[in-house]
């Protein structure tokens, strides 16, 4: 979406405006951080369907990651710059930066379960129904593999290599990647694929290579899992707010706070930029901080 904008605002910059390679530069990075926060946020827009909530949103999460005031007057400034030239251009209709301030702090940054949060809330679900066994199966999918809603939805059976530990996702564009599945999330998936999907009354015939079905057999909604969550949520009296993304918001935050490497997390989530992936390592910052705590000898004294 951006890459061919942003080398035409670039070039814009130098000839147009006399702006310095130092100063291009940081305005790009600053700008390259918004496509990955949208990938974030799972906003799938174009350039013209930007808004100024997106933008106070993105401006509202940095600041909240210790983006330093003077690093966020230079941000809304390239943004606002860039959006002008695009205005000028006749890119866009709209100039979603007229009216944007500085962002207020005190906002929460997007939720993270813990890993007792996520079992609390899996042992919410009544295995005792085939309903309550086809959720467990996708929940512990969404966690297990850290997959969007509709990838969750989308599922195909003959993406499925369980025996092997891992499955084929369907991402964004179309395009395709191998995630490792861990035993846990393949017990339910195969619980639920032996003694409950083959005994549905009846399969409508676009479903029949999907995995996750409704009682009607049809694939379920992304309406049906986030309310399913958040049903399941507040049984496990989580005051968070919670949503599917939320499942893969977690799996990111705690690959990373168990070392796992950034290219293998961006690779699994699909992110097509590590940017995207970056974001998550603030999440770590807790983490980092009991451990200097903990160690550090200025600390033991």
């Amino acid at each position: 979406m951006f890459p061919s904008y942003l080398r035409s605002f670039a070039a814009y910059l130098k000839l147009t405006r006399g702006y310095s390679d130092h100063t291009i530069a940081a305005y790009r990075r600053d700008l390259e951080k918004l496509p990955a926060y949208l990938e974030l946020r799972d906003w799938e827009l174009s350039i013209s369907q930007i808004e100024r909530f997106h933008l106070d949103d993105f401006i509202q999460y940095l600041a909240e990651l210790g983006l330093a005031p003077r690093s966020q007057a230079r941000l809304i400034s390239a943004m606002k710059t860039f959006f002008g030239y695009l205005l000028d251009e006749r890119i866009i209709a709209t100039d979603p930066t007229e009216l944007l301030q500085a962002p207020k702090l005190g906002r929460k940054i997007p939720e993270v379960l813990t890993y007792e949060e996520i079992r609390e809330l899996l042992a919410q679900i009544d295995l005792s129904t085939d309903h309550g066994l086809r959720d467990r199966a996708l929940l512990e999918t969404l966690y297990a593999c850290g997959l969007r809603v509709s990838e969750s939805t989308g599922l195909k059976l003959t993406n499925l290599y369980l025996d092997q530990g891992f499955i084929r996702v369907t991402g964004k564009g179309n395009k395709e990647r191998v995630v490792p599945i861990g035993g846990e999330a393949v017990k339910h998936l195969e619980i639920y694929l032996e003694y409950v999907r083959p005994h549905l009354p009846s399969i409508k015939p676009e479903a029949e290579n999907i995995v996750f079905l409704n009682r009607r057999g049809g694939a379920l909604s992304r309406v049906s899992v986030f309310t399913a969550v958040k049903k399941y949520a507040a049984a496990a009296g989580i005051e968070k707010n919670v949503s599917p993304h939320t499942f893969r918001h977690s799996f990111a935050t705690h690959l990373i706070e168990g070392g796992a490497d950034l290219r293998a997390v961006q690779e699994m989530l699909g992110h097509e930029s590590i940017l995207t992936t970056e974001i998550y390592t603030h999440l770590d910052t807790d983490f980092l901080r009991e451990t200097i705590m903990s160690f550090h000898p200025m600390n033991q004294r």
